[in-house]
Order: C-alpha cells, then sequence, then structure tokens
C-alpha cells in the first residue's frame, strides 16, 4: 500500500457516518471528488472508483467528454426553461419521451434512426404534426445544451416535420352533437363493458371525459388549464372561473355557460380532492387524453384534435359578432397575431353584417 498511500489513494473507499454503502472520495487536480458507490460491496466500490478516475483522466488529458443519459439532459434542459411560458408544454413532452424513449440511454447513443422511430410513434400514437415539432424542439434543445456544456452526444439529423396547410378546423353543431353522443357514459359499444359490469372507477372515467369535453368547449380554454383546474379557483354562487394561464403567465377570468355550470356544481357536490378532474390515484389528472382522441375518431372527425375544441369556441365567438380584440382577450392569446388565424371568419361576418345593413338601406329608399 505504500505507492498507493503516496498517491493519496490509501482513502479513496471508506465508510460515512452510519450509511451501509461505501463511499469514493479522492483529490485530483486540486479538486475533490466524492459520491456514494451505493453498494455494500468493497470490491464492486474499489472497481467504480478506477472507473471514476479513468474518466476523468480522460476528459482532462485525452478531451473525451463526459456522458449523459437521455433523460438528465432533458431534465437539466426542462430547468432552465423554469419561469418560461413554455415551461409546463415542456414537461408535459417529457413525460411522453420519459414513457417511450428509454431515457435512461446515454445521449451520445442515440441515432438518427431512433428519431425517426420516435416520428413514427407519435404520428401512431394519434398526435398532431405541431406537438411532434414541440417533441422535436424539446428534444433538440436538450441535446445542443448537453452538446454545448461538452457531454458526449451524437451527431444527429432530426427529421422533417411538415405542418400541413389546411383550413383552421372546428367542429359545426351537428359534429359537436356526435362528439359527446361518443362520450356519453352510459353509451353501450364495442369493447365498452356493460353498464351493471362497470367498476366505480372506469364510471368516474368515462363521466370525466365527457365533463371534460364540455369544459373546453364552452371557455375555450387550453387542456392543460382545465385538467389542472382547482376548486379554490371556482366560485358557484357568481358563476365565475379564475383561470391562470401558464403557457402566457396571465390570469383571466371566465364567466360560465349554463352548460359548464351544470357540469361544475353536479362535481362539487361529490367533490374529494383539490382538483376539478384527477387521475386514478385522486391526483391532477394530467395530460390523458387517449379515451377522447378515440371517441373523435368513433364520431368520424379522425382530422380533430383536443386543441379543435379551443378552435371550436374561438371560431363561434367570431361567427356570432365577437371581435378579434375580445376573442384574444378570452383566449388568453399574449399576441394579438395568435388571435389573427381567426380573422377570415371575422371579415365573413363582417361582410354579411354590411350586406344587411345596404339591404335595410335600400329598402328604405324603395319605399
Amino acid at each position: 500500500m505504500g505507492l498507493l498511500e503516496s498517491k493519496g489513494l490509501a482513502m479513496s473507499i471508506l465508510k460515512r457516518g452510519n450509511s451501509k454503502f461505501w463511499y469514493i472520495q479522492f483529490q485530483m487536480n486540486g479538486k475533490t471528488y466524492i459520491r456514494s458507490s451505493r453498494t455494500t460491496d468493497k470490491k464492486v466500490a474499489e472497481h467504480m472508483e478506477r472507473d471514476w478516475r479513468r474518466q476523468l483522466h480522460l476528459q482532462k488529458f485525452l478531451g473525451e467528454r463526459e456522458p449523459i443519459t437521455i433523460r438528465d439532459a432533458i431534465s437539466q434542459f426542462c430547468d432552465t426553461k423554469k419561469g418560461t411560458p413554455n415551461h409546463v408544454n415542456l414537461l408535459i413532452h417529457a413525460r411522453y419521451l420519459e414513457k417511450v424513449f428509454r431515457t435512461h440511454r446515454k445521449m451520445g447513443d442515440v441515432t438518427s434512426e431512433d428519431l425517426e422511430w420516435l416520428k413514427h410513434k407519435r404520428f401512431e400514437d394519434g398526435y398532431s404534426a405541431a406537438t411532434l415539432k414541440h417533441t422535436f424542439n424539446l428534444f433538440r434543445g436538450a441535446w445542443k445544451r448537453a452538446k454545448r456544456l461538452g457531454y458526449q452526444v451524437s451527431d444527429l439529423e432530426f427529421p422533417m416535420v411538415r405542418l400541413p396547410k389546411s383550413r383552421l378546423r372546428f367542429l359545426s353543431v351537428d359534429e359537436e352533437r356526435r362528439l359527446l353522443k361518443e362520450l356519453d357514459p352510459n353509451r353501450e359499444s364495442f369493447g365498452l363493458k356493460p353498464l351493471e359490469e362497470r367498476t366505480p372507477l372506469l364510471k368516474q372515467q368515462l363521466q370525466d371525459n365527457l365533463d371534460l369535453v364540455i369544459s373546453l368547449l364552452d371557455t375555450g380554454a387550453r387542456y392543460s388549464e382545465i385538467a389542472g383546474l382547482q376548486w379554490k379557483n371556482i366560485n358557484l354562487t357568481e358563476r365565475t372561473i379564475s383561470l391562470w394561464r401558464p403557457k402566457v403567465q396571465n390570469e383571466s377570468i371566465l364567466y360560465m355557460t349554463d352548460r359548464v355550470h351544470r357540469v361544475l356544481r353536479r362535481r362539487h357536490e361529490v367533490k374529494q380532492s383539490q382538483y376539478l378532474f384527477t387521475n386514478s390515484k385522486g391526483e391532477k389528472r394530467g395530460y390523458s387524453t387517449v379515451s377522447i382522441r378515440r371517441a373523435f375518431r368513433r364520431a368520424g372527425l379522425s382530422d380533430c384534435t383536443i386543441h379543435t375544441l379551443r378552435h371550436t369556441h374561438a371560431s363561434r365567438l367570431i361567427q356570432n359578432g365577437i371581435n378579434i380584440y375580445e376573442v384574444r382577450e378570452i383566449l388568453g392569446h399574449a399576441d394579438i397575431k395568435t388571435t389573427m388565424r381567426y380573422a377570415h371568419l371575422e371579415q365573413k361576418n363582417v361582410s354579411s353584417r354590411a350586406r344587411d345593413v345596404i339591404n335595410r338601406l335600400n329598402g328604405l329608399n324603395e319605399g
């Protein structure tokens, strides 16, 4: 051990406090390194210590970069966005990647083929091109940051995601009726247990999907805004919803329609959580839309998404005389440019009102 002691390595493996694990502790280039080995086997801990020293040596003298997992790279990138309007949206896409992409792997092991698979998987799960684009924006941001900080990353070519140029999609009254019929919690359909065999949890989930869609249709709110609502933000007497919009960091006071008031009053009578909508554990619902997307398909609305409900609300307001600037306030848009996608509907509405004015004047002149 004389040689090890002369290099200051004799105390590399040691016990600390009451911990059952061996700790690795040493100095290199004037810096102290310490971490738990998470093992009670001293030989394993010694092996880990040698690997760690080798890794640090390669980084210092040979320029080899430190590896980082996909999970850690994404988590660190999301942390840099805390306090920004986009943070919540990034976390939603991070949770999806955690489910499907084996994020325990090293960022340096990811291939362009993996990203092509992710693109196919996202579409297979029924998500839109716009949603996929957000997913890749998250992954690209984490990848670029890891690369900039000197971690091992692959050279990646991200797949092209083309956003379709199509008319603004919103539901007609008949389409809404078909959708709500497919969400009816008392419906009988293939693959769904008979009413008498359904568990209380299944009944609640079916009712939740219907109530959530009605709330989205009648408020025009984003999914995350309604799915995360707490009862403290609801005033059933005044019929108001105090809605915090994390994406744009502003707050709106929305007045309930009669339909939403009936839904929330019924839910309030049996509430068991601080949240209006919960998951199976009684916690905040989170992003759970598979059943609703299936209802869209059963209703023959496969070209629609959850966001179509928000478009439907805005379009109906415009078509019935609410102007662009008023709609901007209701939807909680930070930039009027976002609301301008509905401008053609307002122009059509103004044109028809102008026709009616001229017709009335022509009638007076003819009289």
